[in-house]
């Protein structure tokens, strides 16, 4: 009789119970699901943002897109401190170890606090220098500037929604931050039509409706974001250490191996720093290579990554499934099963991703004309989104199989590969085409970047990958999970 998808597959594999292919898909798409929702609302919350400024003009739009890569850089720094714990989470949990998972999340929590602290201050100090830093125009530097400095203050909300989600995931329950995240979104469109616009009244079939605002442009869209993400964050906190059967904190249970525990939380978590440093820090000098291009390269490179993250977010988000899956797996000591679990959500993630890339290169003149007005960033934002929709299934690949590596505490393979691709690749190609052939040679670069990267991940899935999970090598064997 085939098991309803109502079933806790994740407990299943950690009882011992052999599950079916088809059911090791189900339960792919059971862990996915909720996953992409999540990732899809956060992109739609940034590509309501950019909609928004957008209709005040080139000039704000570019000046969110100067200081882009920063904030990425950033939010991407917050995800690595937390990594560590949500991943050592996940294999206490498929080792059914939950006090041992409890006590990483009382540990993981405090960490993560300090460091995004100490990032907030840092950020703010910088903020007034970056956008001369990055190259920016006089004329947009003072409002990148600004939204930086706010983007700055609230990463210690970046960094607790990040991590609160992720140890939530991490226990196998999806559906709490998958939600939270979809009304982060809509919470965004109602403090971003507050803060951005002045006061106005909408005349919609005779009937007035009158709108308060308080007209503050790209300021005012920093804070309706960073308010959406606090309150967010606060939420997911609440659900973490109030209402979660697993993981919320016992009154006995004091904690311990603080030392050791933040030591092999960090061992994960600094590959994975390196990793988005690596990222980040290429693409702020892939704006430093835009930037000298103009205002209207700028803002299409800008409104261009903001579409195409639509297309690649489920990729994100079945790779976050991936990594509760393999980490539980592996936790759990079901090496039978931790090979093609690698492999069928990375496969997973490559088809859905290449039925998004085909969407993309068919509608891209709608997703950037949603964006912005200007006919000039719409004509070059369309062309650069249809070099990159060819792109999407080996950029699936690399998304997802990082997803498996981190799953599986893997987290040095990931940064190498991305050291190599973006740096060896990606940067020197597009700044040889640049100068020939504008916006549109950076974006032939980044595609071309984009599908080395994916085939190295296969190649590394079906190698390193496949011996370390056969061999059950993954496994720390210094500390029982």
């Amino acid at each position: 009789m085939v098991r309803k998808m109502s079933k806790n597959y994740l407990a299943m594999m950690r009882d011992g119970e052999k599950l079916s292919l088809r059911e090791q898909v189900a339960m792919i798409v059971k862990l996915s699901i909720p996953a992409i929702l999540a990732q899809i609302s956060s992109i739609v919350m940034q590509y309501i943002d950019a909609s928004m400024v957008g209709k005040l003009g080139a000039n704000d739009s570019a000046s969110i897109g100067l200081v882009a890569s920063s904030t990425w850089l950033l939010g991407g720094l917050c995800m690595a401190a937390g990594t560590g714990f949500t991943v050592s989470i996940a294999k206490r949990c498929g080792a059914k170890d939950e006090k041992g998972a409890r006590n990483l999340v009382k540990i993981g929590l405090l960490f993560v606090i300090i460091f995004s602290t100490i990032l907030m201050i840092i950020s703010a100090l910088i903020s007034g220098y970056l956008p001369a830093w990055l190259g920016g125009n006089e004329n947009i530097r003072n409002g990148a500037s600004l939204y930086f400095y706010i983007f700055a203050l609230s990463l210690p909300f970046v960094q607790l929604n990040s991590t609160a989600a992720g140890m939530v995931q991490c226990s196998g329950n999806m559906k709490v931050p998958g939600i939270l995240e979809i009304i982060m979104c809509f919470l965004d469109v109602i403090f971003n039509a507050l803060f951005i616009f002045p006061s106005h009244t909408y005349n919609i079939y005779g009937i007035k409706i009158h709108m308060i605002g308080a007209g503050l442009g790209i300021t005012g869209a920093a804070i309706g974001t960073a308010l959406a993400e606090g309150l967010t964050a606060l939420t997911l906190l609440y659900f973490l250490l109030f209402k979660s059967k697993t993981l919320k904190p016992r009154k006995n249970e004091k904690m311990n191996d603080i030392i050791e525990e933040i030591k092999n939380s960090v061992k994960i978590s600094l590959p994975v720093a390196l990793e988005q440093f690596i990222t980040c820090s290429s693409y702020i000098a892939f704006t430093k290579i835009v930037s000298p291009l103009g205002t209207i390269a700028l803002a299409a490179h800008s409104f261009s990554i903001t579409a195409e993250s639509l297309c690649y977010m489920p990729g994100y988000g079945i790779g976050a499934a991936a990594t509760t899956i393999i980490g539980q797996s592996i936790g759990a000591r079901r090496y039978d099963m931790t090979k093609k679990l690698g492999w069928l959500t990375t496969m997973s993630g490559v088809l859905v991703m290449t039925a998004s890339g085909v969407v993309m290169y068919i509608i891209a003149p709608y997703m950037i004309g949603v964006l912005t007005p200007d006919p000039e960033i719409q004509a070059l934002g369309t062309m650069v989104l249809r070099i990159e929709a060819f792109a999407e299934p080996l950029y699936a690949a690399s998304i997802v199989a990082t997803g498996v590596f981190r799953g599986a505490g893997d987290t040095i393979v990931p940064s190498v590969i991305n050291l190599i691709s973006m740096w060896f690749v990606r940067i020197p190609m597009a700044a040889v085409l640049a100068g020939k052939y504008g916006l549109k040679g950076v974006w032939i670069a980044m595609c071309f970047e984009l599908c080395i990267r994916g085939t190295l991940f296969i190649i590394l899935l079906g190698t390193r990958f496949k011996k370390r999970a056969e061999e059950g090598t993954y496994i720390d064997r210094k500390k029982e999970m």
